[in-house]
């Protein structure tokens, strides 16, 4: 596991890398580049500078592919909390993906089962995931793979905990009864199954959570535990997040990431590709 610890901000550190592995795939329509995407908070720095970067010119989204992680059971795709909504707001909208490319669970649908199969069989038909991407929970949590969940598991139905449940609603008026009580969502294994998994983490309240994915072992309690199984998984995190993790530990990682922390200069040096 790769762990980058970034003064800079997280999202333009997994912009850059996105964009390398985009640029390095030179992806086709007979054969796009596809990307897991997650929601919330954590990546509206990577969606906006990846939406920069597409401005720019520096990226083309024609053959890009996206699986989306989860989608509350019960909401309209365009209710405003919806993540349907959520990323075409903060994401879609504003590069040049085909609508056909974008697959994003439907929580309106009344057969869970056929609707997760059908998600997992799409990504296995096009080749699975190349990248995929994600934040973290305080309690460890990816996608909406609560504390608890087999790190085997694939697309499904999954019921929201209590901690979730305040946490997001924040997004619905301060409302704990507003919030949906159930979600679809990729399993930890569909996760694992990606080519490379890269997860964000931001903040003091996910200290612990990244301790136990780094330090600690793996723990069906703490779900991102399970990318220590992967054999190219990478988390980057922002300084405040690592306030748990032992002195060493932290040396160890800012010492052999050393050159490839700088977000900004990261930025520059794509920049300068493009020109060529």
């Amino acid at each position: 596991m790769r762990v980058i610890i970034t003064e800079k901000n997280i999202g333009d550190w997994a912009a850059c890398y996105v964009a390398e592995k985009i640029l390095a795939a030179k992806p086709t329509a007979e054969k796009p580049y596809v990307l897991g995407l997650p929601t919330g908070s954590t990546p509206l720095g990577m969606y906006k500078r990846l939406i920069q970067f597409y401005k720019d010119g520096i990226l083309d989204f024609t053959n890009i592919v996206s699986f989306n992680m989860d989608e509350y059971v019960g909401l309209e795709k365009t209710h405003p909390q919806s993540y349907h909504h959520f990323m075409h707001e903060n994401f879609f909208n504003h590069i040049n993906m085909k609508p056909e490319n974008i697959n994003i669970l439907d929580g309106m649908v009344t057969d869970y089962k056929a609707e997760c199969q059908r998600f997992e069989d799409k990504m296995k038909a096009i080749g699975g995931v190349d990248l995929f991407l994600g934040g973290i929970g305080p309690d460890g949590h990816i996608a909406f793979n609560e504390p608890g969940s087999s790190l085997s598991s694939r697309t499904r139905d999954k019921e929201l905990t209590a901690d979730t449940i305040i946490a997001n609603s924040r997004f619905f008026d301060g409302d704990v009864n507003k919030v949906p009580k159930l979600s679809l969502t990729v399993g930890v294994g569909t996760i694992l199954d990606a080519k490379e998994v890269l997860i964000m983490v931001n903040g003091h309240h996910k200290a612990r959570a990244l301790r136990q994915a780094v330090e600690e072992g793996i723990n069906h309690m703490w779900t991102i535990s399970a990318l220590q199984m992967h054999e190219k998984g990478i988390i980057v995190s922002d300084e405040e997040a690592t306030v748990e993790l032992k002195v060493g530990t932290y040396r160890y990682f800012k010492d052999i990431e050393g050159a490839n922390l700088d977000s900004e200069k990261l930025i520059k040096e794509l920049y300068k590709k493009a020109r060529k």
